[in-house]
C-alpha cells in the first residue's frame, strides 16, 4: 500500500510538471501588451524642466495591439500614442506630457484602452516631484551697493 501511495505520488506530481510546461509554451491568442515598466519616476525636477517622458511596451500576442484611447488623470497629464496597429513581436512607444509648471508631488495615472481581450485597460502610473525654480528676483542684492546705483553705498 505505501508503495502504491509513493507511485501514485509520483506519477501526481510529475503530471502536474508536464501541464504546468504546456501552459507555459501556449501563446496565449489576440493581441498581449507587455510594458518594460508600468511607472515613470520624473524624480525631483526644476519648475518648466522637460516635461516628456515614454513607457515601451511589446505586442507578446498572436494579433495586432491596438491602442483605442489613452486619458490622462487631469488635464496636467496628457498622452500621446500611435493609432497604428502593432504587430505582433513589434514594440512601441506612449508618450506623456507633464505639466511641470506645477509646483509639487507627481503622483498621476494614465489608462490605456487597448483591443486586447483579457486585460482592455492597463494604468500607468508617474511620479516624481516638480520644485519652484528660483527666479532672479528672489536672489537678494549685494549688500555694499545701492539698490538703484551700482556704485557703493555712502
Amino acid at each position: 500500500m505505501k508503495k502504491f501511495l509513493t507511485l501514485l505520488l509520483m506519477m501526481t506530481v510529475a503530471s502536474a510538471g508536464l501541464f504546468a510546461q504546456a501552459k507555459k509554451d501556449t501563446k496565449v491568442s489576440g493581441p498581449v501588451m507587455n510594458f518594460k515598466e508600468t511607472t515613470v519616476d520624473y524624480g525631483v525636477i526644476q519648475q518648466n524642466d522637460e516635461p516628456y517622458r515614454e513607457f515601451h511596451f511589446t505586442n507578446n500576442g498572436t494579433e495586432p495591439l491596438l491602442i483605442k484611447n489613452a486619458k490622462g488623470s487631469c488635464g496636467c497629464t496628457v498622452p500621446e500614442y500611435s493609432k497604428d496597429p502593432i504587430m505582433p513581436g513589434e514594440s512601441g512607444i506612449l508618450k506623456v506630457k507633464y505639466d511641470t509648471n506645477r509646483v509639487g508631488p507627481i503622483n498621476k495615472t494614465i489608462t490605456v484602452t487597448t483591443n486586447e481581450v483579457a486585460n482592455e485597460n492597463r494604468i500607468l502610473y508617474i511620479k516624481g516631484e516638480v520644485k519652484k525654480k528660483e527666479s532672479a528676483e528672489s536672489v537678494p542684492a549685494p549688500k555694499d551697493k545701492g539698490i538703484f546705483t551700482n556704485s557703493p553705498k555712502g
